[in-house]
């Protein structure tokens, strides 16, 4: 998680990966009990997954086929 989110500005592939490793922190937290911390962590996932869809067109396109954008 910690990675992802470092490397977020670099590629929008890591903004997914950012709200994957949330949404497993989140049934993590609520596996063991601690609804908090798995509530604080679903909410993460979300907001990272709005962020992601919310980027232009072409920044995830050229994410997706390795090619900077312009």
């Amino acid at each position: 998680m910690l990675v992802c989110y470092a490397f977020e500005d670099r590629n929008a592939l890591f903004v997914r990966a950012f709200a994957g490793a949330c949404a497993l922190g989140s049934v993590y937290g609520f596996l063991q009990g601690a609804w908090p911390f798995g509530l604080v962590e679903g909410v993460w996932s979300f907001v990272a997954l709005r962020r992601w869809w919310m980027l232009p067109q072409g920044t995830q396109s050229a994410a997706q086929s390795g090619a900077s954008p312009q």
